[in-house]
């Protein structure tokens, strides 16, 4: 290798939802930055990137190769119990892999001159340190998730029993204030051990070299500014000079020409008829809101590509470290009697995975009904297509109240998803989407957004100099 040219670290947690956003930035330094990149993918027993990247392997690119290496899971049953949340599953598995990541980055014959690491894998600082290299932190959301996520140190200090029951919302210097309904996850319960790891994500974030964000500034003009020049907000991180780095939107790019059933049924259908549903690689619904969504789906008599998942009577998020990826049972027996039959000719239904991008860049889908987990929302954005936002678990309800409330983007369910959403409500919902005149507004918002994302990432477009900025930072600190 070139001893001129920068070699990035990028640790990865467990997980097809943060493994994503990993790669597609390691891909946008290599290819567009010139820098060696080596992904340390933890993985789990029955984790996607185990079974995608079972020894050292490479991804490569227009330009350059990545190498992928997989961290071998770590056993983690002693410390959990079937009440563990996946927030705190997700922090001990990096936890425990630690000791070996620190031996996989020694054993390396060229160090890397930088490291970053994801969301969950923040627990890295004394390897970073003992190894004398420079760190920074990977948010790969938006900036108001990690302002609360910044700033809750400060929440936990002033702030007396249950966020969920206080009166006003809750005010982060310089951002869009945050109801009690809409908070993370870890803030439902204090008494949680993912309340307390949250509290300390947070603080950690403050010893990092700077953050990256998968965001640019034409979406949170005011969030990023806070984070940049809002005192109040910055003295929590308790150093003069602390670099925000938005280098987004990032995400997944068409990889494949290959036409499978489902793009093939797209291309016969009308202009902007079509509308996508899906909650991600993690997200369930309970078995009786899967059948009040079928039944909206159907009276709304709106054209639909379903990925539809097993139900989970369970916690929203409960195949996020368990998805095999595999159908065992027939969709049959879990949607209504006679769905299948009956929206034949209007619907397809797919099991367990589609390849969303491919959908979502195809010119008869004209809304997406979604978890917004922020890949599928980046992804919906970037090609311009408006949303039905339906939060299950994470930052998602932020997500949602963002789309809504700030961008115009979306339109959301009157009662949390949490409770279950009505078939009727379900029907106008989409109705108001694809047909009405509020809903061609917000499709007019969603296409302005996606101009605003394209221009982000264009040579010296906003998010494509702040990589710069990252870059000369990363070499300043090697002088």
């Amino acid at each position: 290798m070139d001893r001129s040219q920068l070699h990035i670290a990028i640790l990865s947690s467990p997980g097809m939802g943060h493994l994503i956003p990993v790669l597609v930035l390691g891909n946008r330094l290599a290819t567009h930055h010139n820098i060696k990149i080596t992904i340390l993918a933890i993985t789990t027993s029955s984790s996607s990137a185990e079974t995608e990247f079972p020894k050292k392997s490479t991804l490569t690119n227009e330009k350059k190769t990545i190498e992928i290496i997989p961290v071998p899971s770590v056993d983690i049953s002693h410390l959990i119990n079937s009440s563990t949340k996946v927030f705190t599953q997700l922090r001990l598995l990096v936890r425990e892999a630690l000791p070996k990541i620190h031996s996989t980055i020694a054993s390396m014959t060229h160090r890397p001159d930088a490291l970053i690491v994801d969301i969950f894998c923040t627990q890295i600082l004394p390897i970073a340190e003992e190894f004398n290299i420079s760190k920074y932190a990977y948010h790969p959301t938006t900036a108001w998730t990690l302002a609360l996520a910044i700033y809750c140190q400060v929440f936990d200090k002033e702030i007396e029993g249950e966020y969920v029951y206080l009166k006003e919302p809750l005010k982060i210097p310089g951002c869009k204030a945050l109801r009690p309904d809409d908070v993370v996850d870890p803030l439902l319960d204090r008494s949680d051990q993912q309340y307390e790891e949250y509290v300390k994500l947070g603080l950690e974030y403050a010893a990092f070299d700077g953050i990256l964000i998968n965001t640019w500034d034409d979406l949170e003009p005011e969030t990023i500014k806070a984070l940049r020049n809002n005192e109040k907000l910055r003295s929590v991180l308790k150093v003069p000079v602390f670099p925000i780095f938005p280098v987004g939107p990032l995400r997944r790019t068409v990889e494949t020409t290959e036409r499978d059933e489902v793009i093939q049924w797209l291309d016969k259908q009308n202009h902007g008829s079509v509308l996508y549903v899906s909650f991600g690689s993690g997200g369930t619904l309970s078995t009786k809101q899967m059948t009040e969504l079928a039944w909206g789906l159907e009276l709304s008599q709106q054209k639909f590509v379903w990925v539809v998942r097993p139900p989970s009577d369970g916690d929203a998020d409960s195949a996020y470290l368990n998805s095999t990826g595999k159908e065992t049972r027939g969709m049959s027996g879990y949607l209504p009697e006679g769905f299948l039959t009956r929206t034949n000719e209007k619907g397809l239904v797919v099991p367990m995975w589609a390849k969303q991008v491919e959908i979502l860049g195809h010119s008869s889908v004209g809304g997406f009904l979604t978890h917004c987990g922020w890949n599928s929302t980046v992804e919906s954005l970037t090609n311009g297509v408006p949303m039905i936002a339906w939060p299950l678990y994470a930052e998602q309800k932020m997500n949602a109240a963002m789309l809504t409330e700030e961008l115009g983007v979306a339109i959301r369910p009157e009662v949390l998803p949490t409770k279950v959403v009505k078939r009727e409500e379900i029907e106008g919902m989409v109705r108001m989407l694809m047909y009405t005149k509020e809903g061609k507004t917000i499709r007019e918002k969603a296409k302005k957004l996606k101009k605003s994302a394209e221009n982000a990432l264009s040579e010296e477009g906003s998010s494509y100099n702040s990589i710069c900025e990252l870059v000369k930072d990363i070499r300043s600190r090697l002088l």
